[in-house]
This record gives structure tokens, sequence and C-alpha cells, in this order.
């Protein structure tokens, strides 16, 4: 029997919403091939499920209810808070984890994570007002500022790949992609009220940092 907390990530100040993740502490004896893997994570159909291979060095394997993904952020963020580890073995390179209070932090490159458009919309009401998801194709990271001095953004994620998941509630891997597009540190409102915050740091790096909230263990 595998043990699967249930977390959520990027949580609000008072505790509510944040993205809910899935963590697969035995992986290796639970669910020990990719086929066994990818089934669980599409029965589950949360935007991200971890399967932890080793909790003492961090590796990870991450997946979405149709593929598996190199790097993510609020699997991370979750992961580093539930195991409480520094660092994290990805096959894009390490990612070094704090924690800060409340808050849990990661530190990671924007690049590393799959490419998404950024759309900046004229206020935060047409972004509130967007359907999900909106027609296309492809990743959409949908922003506006609601105090651009301050650093205010709100924002909606809208994968459109097919797979049931028409809205994510907070995205870390967007919030990195658009810190490195704008240069500057961001205090992100996302979905139904999820926060997320980034720092911009040296070379490259961004801090990207929220709360976890315990959810279930199944």
């Amino acid at each position: 029997m595998n043990t699967l907390d249930l977390l959520h990530v990027f949580c609000s100040p008072t505790g509510a919403h944040g993205n809910a993740l899935g963590v697969v502490r035995d992986a290796p004896r639970s669910h020990p091939d990719p086929a066994s893997r990818q089934a669980l994570a599409r029965e589950l159909g949360l935007s991200e499920t971890v399967f932890v291979d080793d909790p003492e060095r961090g590796v990870l394997d991450i997946r979405t209810p149709s593929s598996r993904l190199p790097f993510a952020g609020h699997p991370l963020v979750g992961v580093a808070w539930l195991l409480d580890i520094e660092v994290l073995e990805l096959p894009v390179g390490d990612v070094f984890a704090r924690q800060d209070g409340e808050f849990t932090w990661i530190t990671a490159r924007a690049e590393w994570a799959p490419p998404r458009a950024l759309q900046q919309y004229a206020s935060a009401a047409e972004v509130d007002a967007l359907p999900a998801p909106p027609p296309g194709e492809g990743w959409l990271y949908a922003w506006a500022w609601e105090d651009e001095a301050a650093g205010r953004v709100r924002a909606r994620g809208f994968p459109r790949r097919g797979d049931g998941i028409d809205e994510d509630e907070a995205t870390g891997a967007a919030a990195l992609q658009l810190t490195a597009a704008l240069g500057r540190a961001l205090n992100i409102t996302q979905g139904r009220g999820s926060q997320l915050l980034t720092a911009p740091g040296p070379d490259g790096l961004i801090e990207l940092g929220g709360r976890v909230r315990f959810a279930a263990r199944a």
C-alpha cells in the first residue's frame, strides 16, 4: 500500500486555497515503474503528483495527469516543506530550499520551467473575467498589475493541454518566468486566492516562496 500525502501549496494568509499536491513517499516500492506512476497521476487528476525516489537526497519524479515534468514550482515547495530537506535533486539541477517562518522557499531558474505564454491584461478585472480555459492552445499565464509600485500581481494559469486541468490554482514555474521577465520581486495572487512570492537573486537565480498546508493522508 502506498502512502499518499495531500497538501495545499501557496495558500493564502488565512491558510485557504493553494494548489493541491499529491506526494507518494514510498514510490520505489509502491510505484516502481513509469506506467504505474502515470496511471496514479491520471487517476488523482491533480495538476501534479510527486513520487519520492529518495527522501534523503530529494530525488523526485513529478507528473501531471498526462506527462512527466523536469521541473515544477508548487511540487518542490510542497515536498521541501513535507520532508524538511534543503536540497532537491532534479534532472535540470539541484534546487535549494529553506524555511522562513510560515513560508517555504526554493531557489531555481526560470529557464528550467517548460515554456508558456505570459499575457498581460489591462486590469485585474479582465483577468478575473476570463473563461476557464480561454480559447487557444498551449500554456497561458494571464496576468495584470494590481499595484505595480508594490509589485502586486493578479494572475490565472491555464494549461490547455487536454488532460482535465482547466485552470491551475497556483503555478510556481510561471511565477518564476514572470519574475524573470519583469526583473523584480512579485507578490502574486492567483486562482481563487492563492499567494506566491518571488525574489530575484544573483546569476539568474530566483527565490519562490509560499505557505503549505497539510490536507490529508490516504
